[in-house]
């Protein structure tokens, strides 16, 4: 069977859609029922043979520092690379030259959720011999890429192909990008295969619908991934984890005349006081709900304290 053994995780976006919830977390590390978002991404990865990651910060690198802090997740190695600047995703991969070895490697984006087969992907690049390989998929966003038997022959309409695929944030590249980018620049890797297809590059693509594919950009998505997983009873296959997904962490503190409903979610060491009713709602590790408070539709944030009624907000 076909193997990669290393990937790129991209974790350094600023996760501008979600404020505030990202600003004091980066996107990466915010949790769905308890399990930070970067380590779905990590688990499935080790699924298909990965044992070695590189993973790229900006915002809070201090908290990756502290979640990494023994350099490894479920015993394979991390490393973390800071940019002080954010260099984009072709810059961002430019950056990590140094950690990877000869093979092709693996880019995966901190903040999709998915349980797509990765194998069929892999597959591909080594039969075809590709240069590149786009996981592709029908996401409901645009649809910038133009996929013809196997081939990409156009990405954002550069060359008049119409797109009839959205890149799904998941691909395999041979160490040839690294000679494609310029150093310390802020760039895409979207014009880097733009030129690469002109100069007849093998620019493959897998389509893969099946499974679930969340890309987490706002908080109605936050929101939706909870519901669909509470309400299909999905747990993918690579989660390892017996208790996930877990509504409410066994350290918290929920007063028996408490309200809980719907899809509420209550993090590690929360506390929720007498009568609070609390509907569709979600609560962070370490948040506190005073008695007789409602919320609906919220997210409460680590150390918040809620007093009150709350609909559709995040605190």
């Amino acid at each position: 069977m076909n193997e990669i053994t290393e990937a790129f995780v991209l974790a350094a976006g600023l996760g501008t859609r979600l404020r505030p919830l990202t600003d004091d977390v980066p996107k990466p590390l915010i949790p769905i029922f308890q399990k930070p978002l970067v380590t779905f991404a990590l688990d499935h990865l080790i699924a298909v043979g990965v044992n070695r990651f590189v993973i790229n910060t900006h915002r809070h690198p201090d908290l990756f520092q502290s979640f990494f802090a023994g350099r490894e997740y479920a015993g394979f190695p991390i490393t973390l690379v800071h940019e002080p600047d954010l260099l984009e995703t072709g810059g961002g991969i430019k950056n990590a030259e140094s950690h990877f070895g000869t093979e092709p490697f693996l880019t995966y984006s901190g903040d999709i959720l998915t349980d797509v087969d990765l194998q069929p992907l892999i597959d591909e690049h080594f039969r075809r011999q590709n240069d590149v390989t786009l996981a592709l998929r029908h996401t409901g966003l645009a649809a910038a890429v133009a996929l013809h038997d196997q081939r990409v022959v156009d990405i954002s309409n550069r060359y008049g192909f119409p797109g009839n695929f959205d890149f799904a944030n998941i691909a395999i590249w041979n160490r040839s990008i690294f000679q494609r980018i310029p150093p310390n620049k802020k760039i895409s890797f979207i014009p880097i295969i733009g030129d690469w297809i002109g100069e007849g590059a093998k620019i493959g693509g897998v389509a893969m619908n099946d499974g679930k594919w969340f890309n987490i950009g706002s908080r109605t998505e936050y929101l939706e991934v909870h519901r669909t997983i509470l309400r299909d009873n999905w747990k993918p296959d690579f989660v390892k984890i017996r208790a996930w997904p877990e509504g409410k962490a066994s350290s918290a503190t929920i007063d028996p005349t408490a309200q809980l409903s719907g899809c509420t979610v209550v993090g590690r060491n929360c506390r929720v006081g007498a009568d609070a009713v609390l509907e569709d709602t979600i609560l962070w590790p370490d948040a506190e709900i005073a008695s007789q408070s409602r919320l609906e539709a919220c997210i409460v944030r680590s150390q918040k304290r809620v007093t009150g009624i709350h609909r559709d907000i995040d605190i």
